[in-house]
């Protein structure tokens, strides 16, 4: 690692200029993927990040990419360098998705490209792409059901994929024969591999202006400033302690609910993150491992700090995040860990929870969704393996201190895209039935919460394997300060006319003609519904966010014909 250089010999002009040039490296990076990636679930759904490393494997620059990744790169990478040590040359290109060596989950390769200049390791660029699928008992590799990670594909501890310039054929055939779509996978690892030689030519140009001594001296100074500046913001609040509980529906194989306890401690320039009391691994594959975990908690916190402050590791010095060995947020292995991103979405609301107790007047109530993860697998009319992979994850933030969530907007600690209609219809045998806002779902509030959203798809084929990860069956998406929680989330099957209710996990088979709906859940709402404008509740029922039957109930405000009466409402909030 580089020493930590005197901030006086730092040039602040400098400094942001490499700041400025390793992000757009980073976004370059991930430009290049999206346009040479082969699956939907990369180039649609942007489940994939960039960074750059150090040469000891230390952060200094993320792209514009998933937050949830801020905490889970330098791990992996970590992996490679303590079983190569040394043995690193010009024109290897490190691999690996193992998250018992620093992985996240199987379906996550990570890559890392070392830059050389003089015989020096400059740094590593590091891509971390969601591959569609990887084998395993269940297409797409996220059932929730799995009970270890031998059931879940292929692992694939630090190797070199490739070495001294030249592919390892040998992990090429290895990943190829052990994926039910080699075409998808296979071209997305060659535009992850293409995206690192080209972020490595830009890199040189870098140090061809710089120098490597330079270059490196700047990198750890920008980690160093992170540090000093995220301690100053972290000091800027006020010292406190909070907790908060939350509940996943269940553990995937049937056993549940589970609870997710943390306690969040700001005390002068650090804050301390503390899952103890959270339950013990059980069955399932939703678990999140330590540094997923960790990952997670440092996005839940970067939210509450300056939109300028840098994405590297000097965020991560002054948060601690303890996490006990065996508990659900930190399982032994041989754990299954395929699901954890809906496990995940659990570890940020429980962080964020404990965050808006802490900070009431900057944190909105919690995010609606139900953790949508959905494969549908099968062969069409030409014996060909069609293979649909799909997070949705638009579904709106809770209402605020001061406005609605937003309808339909991203949830800042997802970031991903949602995958669009036309593209899941062009290239599978699917038809999206419906798609849109769900009405009276947003959690009732002084600021409502985010509508709910329904995704709904009728099977063209002759018959799929189906598999759904969701939550929020039984548990909403909670409202804080008096504002009441978003509406739960539902799941059906639609066979010849009859609804029949679905759990939020299952792998199940579905014939021609068949339906399956997806009602996702609304958000929670921020303070009393009853100090909520009449006339916003007015325009909600307008659009048809809210029926008036339900302005009347939850808000007090009646609305007939379309116009609101304010004497009836006025009698009726004073009534309570």
């Amino acid at each position: 690692m580089t020493p930590s250089p005197d901030a006086a010999d730092i040039d602040p002009i400098r400094l942001e200029l490499i700041k400025n040039a390793l992000t757009m490296v980073s976004d370059n990076m991930m430009v290049a993927v999206l346009r040479t990636s082969r699956s939907t679930l990369v180039k649609a759904n942007m489940d994939f990040s960039a960074s750059i490393l150090d040469g000891a494997g230390e952060m200094v620059a993320q792209g514009l990419a998933l937050p949830g990744h801020l905490g889970a790169t330098m791990p992996a990478l970590r992996g490679c360098l303590d079983y190569f040590g040394d043995d690193i040359q010009p024109g290897d290109i490190l691999a690996n998705n193992d998250p018992y060596a620093g992985g996240s989950h199987l379906n996550d390769i990570f890559m890392f490209l070392p830059v050389f200049a003089g015989g020096t390791r400059v740094c590593f660029l590091g891509l971390i792409l969601h591959h569609t699928d990887l084998g395993g008992r269940v297409a797409g590799g996220q059932a929730a059901d799995s009970d270890e990670i031998y059931q879940e594909g292929l692992r694939i501890p630090p190797s070199k994929i490739h070495q001294a310039g030249r592919a390892n054929d040998t992990l090429f055939r290895l990943i190829e024969h052990n994926t039910r779509v080699p075409d998808k996978v296979l071209g997305d690892i060659r535009a992850q591999i293409a995206a690192l030689r080209a972020g490595a030519v830009e890199i040189e140009k870098l140090i061809a202006v710089h120098g490597v001594e330079t270059l490196a001296t700047y990198m750890a100074g920008l980690v160093d400033y992170t540090e000093r500046f995220v301690r100053a913001s972290i000091r800027a609040l006020p010292d406190g302690e909070a907790e908060f509980t939350e509940w996943n529906d269940d553990d995937g194989v049937g056993g549940g609910p589970v609870r997710i306890q943390v306690k969040v401690t700001v005390a002068g320039d650090e804050i301390t993150v503390d899952f103890t009391g959270t339950d013990a691994q059980k069955g399932g594959a939703l678990h999140t491992n330590y540094w997923f975990t960790a990952s997670l908690s440092f996005a839940a916190i970067r939210a509450m700090l300056p939109a300028e402050t840098p994405n590297n590791a000097g965020f991560q010095r002054p948060i601690r995040v303890i996490a006990p060995e065996g508990s659900w947020v930190n399982p032994r292995f041989p754990a299954a860990l395929g699901a954890r991103g809906q496990g995940g979405y659990r570890v940020r609301t429980a962080v964020t929870g404990a965050l808006a107790r802490l900070f009431p007047d900057a944190m909105p109530a919690c995010p609606g969704g139900n953790e949508f993860g959905l494969s549908v697998t099968g062969l069409d009319e030409n014996r060909k393996r069609f293979l649909h992979v799909e997070f949705h994850n638009m579904t709106g933030r809770g209402g605020g201190p001061d406005r609605d969530g937003q309808d339909a907007g991203p949830y800042w600690l997802g970031n991903l895209s949602n995958t669009p209609v036309e593209v899941i219809e062009a290239e599978n045998p699917l038809r999206v039935e419906a798609y849109g806002f769900l009405a009276d779902t947003g959690g009732p509030g002084k600021y409502r919460g985010a509508l709910g959203m329904v995704r709904q798809y009728r099977l063209l084929n002759e018959t799929a394997i189906v598999q759904q990860r969701a939550d929020r069956h039984s548990h909403p998406c909670w409202g804080i300060f008096g504002g009441k929680p978003g509406a739960l989330s539902r799941s059906h099957f639609i066979r010849d006319g009859v609804w029949q209710v679905a759990p939020a996990k299952f792998v199940r088979h579905m014939a021609r003609g068949e339906v399956f709906r997806s009602e996702m859940a609304g958000s929670g709402g921020y303070g009393d519904p009853f100090e909520r404008d009449p006339a916003a509740v007015l325009e909600d029922v307008r659009q048809e966010k809210l029926t008036a039957a339900h302005a009347r109930a939850e808000y007090g405000v009646v609305v007939e014909d379309g116009e609101l009466d304010e004497a009836a409402t006025v009698a009726l909030r004073a009534a309570g």
